[in-house]
């Protein structure tokens, strides 16, 4: 169906798209620069690896803290002043992160760098609401790609720095890159007036109550969780993998290897625009599916680098696919509270992850490689299974709808009546 002509008029411009997926994608790899570092830090300040495991799990715990405390905020005030006053926050505790001098300092500035890195939560409502209804799985998946690239570029960036420099200049450099955003932000996001008016208490109460009053909510929640904790094991872990035996790579090594999970990444935006077309459900059964089984590729990948390497792609396709299929749908709930929304399923999202992170660490230094891939597969399994009853539940309904003489609708229904966005 061709867009109507409302709809038309207010379409998103292309270029404020790409710099808010340029923006959120520059500001969540503060959180990740860590990860492909954790063996350099820990000589450094001659920690264990459970110690510098907490480093990472910090800077997810902060971010899940961020997403309940500011992200609701954006459903109450301009959206670009509030990311101003964020943005100069996360400066700061970068500053803080490559001055620290131990590294209980610096798992202390890692949590407060991710209770402030939350902008890019902020700008794929704000997207998501500045787009027409036809296209806004397009830019979902556009921004969130953007998002994605900057976790996985973060890695690389990160080990080439350090190589070059030490993790400190890591640091420097994101505080450098922050100050840019700010100016980039300032001059191109449009004004735009609150989409509620609330006051911040009623604000983050309301989040509880969507929760309880949105079914659709609550699965989407579930799936994010699954797979993002997933996220978490494998990127706490893999470093510690990769920079001893049989591997020992470098740190810029280490770095240029997380570019593997890129094409996972790209693939989110033919997501998107599936989603869009109504396959919003249906797929995500296939990518829950794909992060699970990413980690049988990621066992044998302790020996196989081509393994671990497809396996990485793989599991970025299925954590990407997964999350823009939910938000392709729990956006759709509420157009006033969309930023509420996005709250409820992030900070589920991040708890989720700073749950694998933990458990990673701790599996890693017990039971190794191993360990952590029969982890990582754990979760997801438990999502397609939820998944699986879903679709069956779904079918089962469609298959008892009330009919008269058992083969013709009730009145008011029509056999012919077209599935609407995300009911396949």
């Amino acid at each position: 169906m061709s867009p109507t002509p409302s709809s038309a008029a207010r379409r998103i411009d292309h270029r404020l798209v790409l710099v808010m997926a340029l923006a959120s994608g520059i500001v969540v790899a503060n959180s990740y620069y860590a990860q492909p570092l954790v063996a350099q830090i820990a000589d450094h300040f001659a920690a264990s690896t459970t110690s510098i495991g907490l480093v990472v799990t910090a800077g997810q715990i902060g971010y899940a803290v961020g997403l309940a405390l500011l992200v609701p905020i954006g459903d109450l005030v301009d959206r670009r002043r509030l990311l101003t006053a964020v943005l100069i926050g996360t400066t700061g505790c970068l500053l803080a992160m490559a001055l620290a001098p131990t590294w209980q300092t610096l798992a202390a500035a890692g949590l407060l760098v991710g209770v402030s890195s939350v902008v890019g939560q902020i700008l794929v409502p704000f997207a998501a609401s500045l787009a027409a209804d036809d296209e806004r799985g397009k830019v979902i998946g556009d921004v969130m790609t953007g998002l994605l690239l900057g976790i996985l570029l973060s890695r690389f960036v990160a080990g080439l720095l350090a190589e070059v420099a030490g993790w400190r200049a890591v640091f420097w450099v994101a505080a450098a890159l922050m100050v840019a955003t700010i100016v980039l932000l300032r001059r191109e996001l449009p004004d735009a007036p609150p989409a509620a008016q609330l006051s911040y208490r009623r604000a983050l109460v309301s989040v509880l109550a969507l929760i309880r009053q949105e079914p659709v909510l609550r699965r989407r929640m579930l799936y994010g969780a699954v797979t993002y904790s997933s996220f978490g094991v494998f990127w706490t872990s893999i470093g510690f993998l990769l920079a001893r035996a049989p591997y020992h790579w470098s740190d810029a090594q280490i770095g240029v290897f997380s570019l593997c999970g890129v094409a996972g990444a790209l693939a989110g935006k033919v997501a998107g625009r599936l989603a869009d077309r109504g396959w919003a459900r249906v797929q995500t059964g296939v990518f829950v599916a794909a992060t699970a089984v990413s980690f049988l590729l990621l066992d044998v990948g302790r020996h196989q680098v081509v393994a671990l390497a497809v396996g990485t792609a793989l599991l970025e396709l299925g954590i990407q696919g997964t999350h823009i299929s939910n938000q392709s749908l729990f956006y759709a709930l509420r157009p006033d509270a969309r930023s509420r929304l996005n709250t409820a399923y992030m900070t589920s999202y991040f708890a989720a992850g700073s749950v694998g992170s933990a458990l990673s660490a701790a599996v890693y230094a017990s039971h190794g490689w191993g360990g952590v891939c029969l982890l990582g597969a754990a979760f997801p399994t438990v999502g397609l299974t939820v998944w699986l009853l879903e679709m069956s539940t779904r079918r089962l309904r469609r298959d008892t709808a009330p009919t008269i003489c058992g083969d013709r609708p009730l009145a008011g229904t029509s056999a012919a009546t077209p599935l609407r966005t995300g009911d396949r």
